[in-house]
């Protein structure tokens, strides 16, 4: 290759012997990795395990070579005599091109191969990634290595998080159209797919409410601060100029700010119509649990040897033979094919009242059946409509208006339900006091959300409800006899139990998470 050749490092992909191009540069990134630079022709035939081979193994150096992957650097460590001097002997090593292409092509192997997982476990890490920084931002003195180190953690937690979700959501619907294996494995393991997806969607709405919460906190004592601490140390090794220090220091500030941002984002809604991505993978992933039992469904179908649509018509050929009268098969017909008559469209009431007084059978010929009479308007004007000036549109401001106002009732009647609810740490049921219509509406929501999630044998329950707005936690005091809840619809007893109820968010909860 001359130096005026562009290389073209991934020339040998299109290549006819672009497997063995292949093995010859995955056999110098392999001795790149043990820190060994140049390789002999016999040494890739070796690490190849082709010894037999030196010449196809040379020509394909040279052509790699040729094409800018590899550098030929003249052999002289062995030469012993003139004719070794005249005898080309090279000894090649990767260029920057062909470094640049083989980390390139193992990017695109591992993304390709990646499938992705739910992590629940990074979940944790997060939440309590965020408790150790909630405790640094209330310090009167800011650690700077400590807050750099915990936002470096986080932002790698969640950015492994967001990947890997959205690598395995792709997979997963690959899966359910078949396109990474066939039907047999896909009905064995589809499960564990299901319980797996299941116990993300739990987790997630568990530690997806205490890590919105515990984002609200930090950016109340000042979020900026702290990435300012970090953008400050990561500046710190640029060169000692003050404009081009403060010029580093704002775009650390920039990156790291953005960075926040997408965590927020990831787990806080803005509003209804913009959703935090947690809520919306939450979402897809219920959507492709449904898919995934719909897919199952059809698959078993399948494989049971379902009739086609001519079989079933031939069934239902047979079942009209079989028919003990006329009637009967018109009640079969009815029913298999919904073509009842549509006369309230077109006939008037004498017609409908000839029709009650003459009650034709069922098998009655149409022709011989009371005709039916159309109005007038239809044969001249072609249309029913009435004519003139179209109906106004209704305006539904003041509608609008009064639903409004009741939902915002409404929502300001739940808050202070959940807030009536709330415990300052595990009380008994007995101490509760009285309930009033919508706060033991929802206390009794919560219960059977913690019954229902009890497994059977066991004493202590914690869980979240659906919508991520509350924890409960209950469990079985033993020996503490019956209690009584007295509430405006009447009188609620059960066995005595030790509960916790928090509000996840609301603004004045006392905050029990450990």
């Amino acid at each position: 290759m001359t130096d005026r050749q562009e290389p073209q490092p991934f020339a040998h992909l299109s290549a006819p012997n672009a497997a063995l191009y292949r093995d010859v540069l995955l056999t110098f990134a392999r001795a790149r990795d043990r820190f060994i630079v140049h390789m002999r022709p016999e040494d890739v035939t070796t690490d190849l395990g082709r010894p037999g081979d030196i010449e196809q193994v040379a020509d394909a150096l040279d052509k790699l070579v040729d094409w800018g992957n590899l550098r030929a650097d003249p052999d002289t460590s062995r030469v012993t005599s003139v004719a070794d001097f005249h005898r080309a002997r090279y000894l090649y090593q990767l260029t920057a091109a062909g470094q640049a292409a083989e980390e390139a092509l193992a990017v695109y192997d591992q993304a390709l191969g990646r499938r992705g997982s739910l992590q629940s476990v990074a979940l944790e890490d997060i939440a309590a990634q965020l408790r150790a920084l909630v405790q640094l931002a209330g310090a009167r003195e800011l650690d700077p290595a400590k807050v750099h180190l915990l936002l470096l953690a986080l932002a790698e937690r969640f950015t492994g998080l967001a990947d890997n979700a959205q690598a395995f959501m792709a997979s997963l619907r690959r899966v359910i159209d078949f396109a990474d294996g066939d039907v047999e494995a896909f009905v064995a393991y589809k499960q564990r797919l299901i319980d797996y997806v299941n116990r993300f969607i739990a987790d997630l709405a568990n530690r997806g409410a205490e890590i919105a919460t515990l984002l609200g906190r930090i950016e109340e004592i000042g979020v900026e601060e702290l990435l300012m601490v970090a953008a400050r140390r990561e500046a710190a090794d640029v060169a000692p100029d003050d404009h081009e220090n403060a010029a580093a220091i704002e775009s650390c500030y920039d990156a790291w700010r953005n960075r926040w941002r997408g965590l927020h984002d990831w787990f806080v809604s803005a509003d209804s119509r913009r959703q935090s991505q947690a809520r919306l993978l939450r979402g897809a992933a219920v959507t492709a649990i449904t898919q995934l039992i719909d897919t199952v469904a059809a698959l078993n179908e399948r494989r049971s040897g379902r009739s086609d649509r001519s079989a079933d018509f031939r069934t239902l050929a047979r079942w009209f033979a079989e028919a003990p009268d006329d009637g009967a098969a018109h009640r079969l017909w009815r029913t298999a094919f919904g073509l009842s008559s549509a006369r309230h469209l077109t006939v008037d009431h004498e017609t409908v009242a000839r029709w009650e007084e003459a009650q034709p059978p069922p098998s009655t010929a149409w022709r011989e059946a009371p005709g039916v009479h159309i109005s007038p308007q239809l044969r001249k004007t072609g249309s029913y409509e009435r004519r003139g000036q179209p109906n106004r549109v209704a305006d539904r401001t003041e509608q609008r208006r009064v639903l409004a106002e009741q939902a915002a009732v409404e929502s300001e009647q739940v808050a202070e339900a959940r807030a009536r609810l709330a415990t300052p740490g595990p009380t008994r049921l007995s101490a509760l006091g009285e309930l009033d219509a919508r706060a033991f509406r929802l206390f009794l929501g919560l219960l059977g959300d913690a019954l229902s999630a009890r497994a059977p044998g066991d004493h202590e329950v914690r869980t979240t409800t659906s919508d991520g707005t509350m924890e409960i936690r209950l469990a079985l005091v033993r020996g503490g006899g019956t209690v009584r809840i007295d509430t405006e619809d009447g009188v609620l007893s059960g066995p005595e139990h030790l509960i916790e109820i928090i509000d996840l968010v609301g603004r004045g909860r006392v905050e029990a998470i450990a």
